[in-house]
This record gives C-alpha cells, sequence and structure tokens, in this order.
C-alpha cells in the first residue's frame, strides 16, 4: 500500500529542497576554492538560473550571494558583474525560447511538461493576458522565469522581436542585480 498522496507530495518538496541545497553547497565550496575563477559563475548562474528545466531547481539569491562576494572582495566591478549576469541570462532566455520554437506542441506534451504543469500554465496565461510584456514581467518572477522562454516559443513568437526584447530585459534584471548587490549584498561581504 503505498503513503496518501499528500505525503509525497511532502516528500517530493523536501527532495527538491535537498537538490537545491546540494547545487548551492557544491557552487559555495567552488567559489570558496577557486576565487581567481570565480567570476566565471555569474554568467553560469545566471544561464542555469533562466535555462529551461535547471532554472526550477537554481535559486536567484545565490547569484546574488556570489555577486556580493564577488563585489566586495573587489574580485569584479559591479558593471563587470552585470555584463555577465546580462550575457548569462540572455543565452539561458534563448535556449529556452529555441527549444519551445523548435519542438514547439511537441514540448508542451513531455514528461516534463507534466511535471511542471503550474508554471506553464502560470507561463501561458501570462502570454495570454500582456502579450510581448511578458518578455520583462517574466525575467523578473522567479517561479516561472525558466519556463517562460520556452513557452513564448512554442506560442510561435517572432525570433527578432523575441532577441531584442530579452536582451533589454535581461539587461534591466541586471540593472537590478547591480542594485541588490550594491544596498544589500555588504551581508555577504567576506
Amino acid at each position: 500500500m503505498s503513503p496518501p498522496k499528500i505525503l509525497r507530495l511532502r516528500a517530493s518538496c523536501h527532495h527538491r529542497s535537498e537538490r537545491r541545497l546540494a547545487i548551492e553547497t557544491y557552487f559555495i565550496s567552488l567559489l570558496e576554492a577557486n576565487q581567481s575563477g570565480a567570476v566565471l559563475l555569474v554568467p553560469l548562474l545566471a544561464f542555469a538560473e533562466a535555462c529551461l528545466g535547471i532554472g526550477l531547481f537554481i535559486s536567484g539569491a545565490f547569484l546574488v550571494i556570489v555577486s556580493s562576494i564577488l563585489f566586495f572582495t573587489e574580485l569584479a566591478s559591479l558593471p563587470f558583474i552585470c555584463a555577465l549576469a546580462t550575457l548569462g541570462a540572455t543565452a539561458g532566455d534563448h535556449f529556452g525560447f529555441y527549444v519551445g520554437y523548435f519542438l514547439g506542441p511537441h514540448l508542451t506534451r513531455s514528461r516534463f511538461a507534466a511535471r511542471h504543469h503550474a508554471a506553464i500554465a502560470r507561463a501561458n496565461e501570462m502570454i495570454t493576458k500582456y502579450g510581448p510584456l511578458t518578455i520583462f514581467i517574466g525575467r523578473f518572477v522567479p517561479a516561472i522565469r525558466s519556463v517562460l522562454p520556452a513557452m513564448i516559443g512554442v506560442s510561435g513568437f517572432s525570433r527578432q522581436v523575441y532577441s531584442l526584447l530579452d536582451v533589454l530585459a535581461c539587461c534591466l534584471w541586471a540593472v537590478a542585480l547591480g542594485a541588490i548587490v550594491y544596498f544589500i549584498g555588504d551581508a555577504f561581504q567576506v
């Protein structure tokens, strides 16, 4: 006899938390072991947090922590951190967009889509309600940030218009990241 559904859901959520903690612990140890190469974590984390599938498990708070440590230890300037974050986020968004664009409806019928139905439903509601503004809004909503570009790609959105709006949204998001690092990031100073 299997456990009640609510117990399975709690166990599933607990497993996700453990997975996220393991990923974050790995990145912290990597940062401590190689501070000179740690700057590369900024675009890597920005990409991972925006990337379809991976982004559901990578916390944006970790990018703030890494960026703050880099900034306050003077390993990287704030404009450089913002530029790297823009590049990583744009690459992650475009990966998701093109997966959705080329796989189209097949993506919405995949096992991934079945497991993340709620996030996909929220993304589709935003696309319907806000149209192109969804690209900007979605960049600031962590729960759907990684699935939204794929759903926009599935919708057949123009590649050129998406690229332009996404680069602008990623620049705006990176400036917001820079502001967070500057104003509250000293809490993470080492």
